[in-house]
């Protein structure tokens, strides 16, 4: 970007938020940031760096506008479907004791998929499933596991009946399924990874991401699996790299470590 105090604006943002504006492509940055700039009453990125650095309820307005939270329970079901039959199984071929990441969870839609359908498959394994966000506030509404039925249209009424407790409008995820989940704040672009990962799923988080950022991130995956571990992507995303970056299709968004 090349507007003018975009130099001082990146290093406040960083220095309160520790997000790297660098690896966001530019020109989406831009329109978002003339959207918030707007809504927030500011004209040009110095006026807009010194409200965030007196208003610590803009910084907090800044990052949710930036981490988009949007997730729902099964997301892609065909996809999940193919996780369940196919991916899973093989997995647990592997190892008895899965070790899952959900990168970028959001409001934990994804990591409570992923239990949920480990708990039909494999109801008696010990699987650790991490969860993380950027976004502090939404992983509280992670932990709580409260949802609507907007956020269920994928998951049919016997595994709503099975697995949530409807209080009004609200279906309140079983603490047994909750307890499989360990969530955690984490910055994809600076924060040390986990290891020794049979699965990792990134799916949606990194499309406003410069290729360079993408790609880097996408090594560090690499390196955060397992030989034969699987990275799921989304449905929106394909590593047109794959192989450079260490990877081969083991099918559409699902990619395999080769060590």
């Amino acid at each position: 970007m090349n507007q003018p105090g975009y130099s001082v604006f990146r290093r406040t943002v960083l220095e309160l938020t520790g997000i790297d504006l660098d690896c966001y492509k530019g020109t989406q940055m831009e329109r978002r940031l003339q959207t918030i700039m707007r809504r927030a009453g500011v004209s040009d990125l110095a006026a807009y760096a010194r409200l965030l650095s007196t208003t610590p309820a803009r910084v907090k307005e800044f990052r949710d506008f930036l981490t988009i939270n949007v997730s729902e329970w099964l997301r892609n079901p065909d996809k999940f479907e193919e996780l369940q039959k196919v991916i899973l199984p093989e997995l647990l071929r592997q190892s008895r004791s899965l070790r899952i990441w959900s990168a970028g969870c959001s409001n934990g839609s994804e990591p409570y998929s992923v239990a949920m359908l480990l708990d039909e498959i494999d109801p008696l394994g010990h699987h650790q499933i991490l969860a993380t966000d950027l976004d502090g506030e939404i992983l509280k509404v992670a932990r709580a596991g409260v949802y609507q039925e907007k956020d269920l249209k994928n998951v049919s009424p016997a595994r709503r009946a099975k697995y949530f407790t409807q209080m009004g409008q609200d279906f309140v995820l079983s603490e047994r399924l909750k307890s499989r989940v360990k969530f955690e704040q984490h910055n994809l672009l600076s924060d040390p990874f986990p290891a020794n990962l049979d699965l990792i799923l990134c799916r949606n988080v990194v499309i406003y991401f410069t290729e360079e950022a993408k790609d880097q991130l996408y090594r560090k995956f690499h390196a955060a699996l397992k030989p034969g571990g699987i990275l799921f992507v989304g449905g929106t995303e394909s590593l047109l790299k794959a192989r450079e970056l260490g990877y081969a299709s083991a099918s559409p968004f699902f990619y395999r470590a080769v060590k």
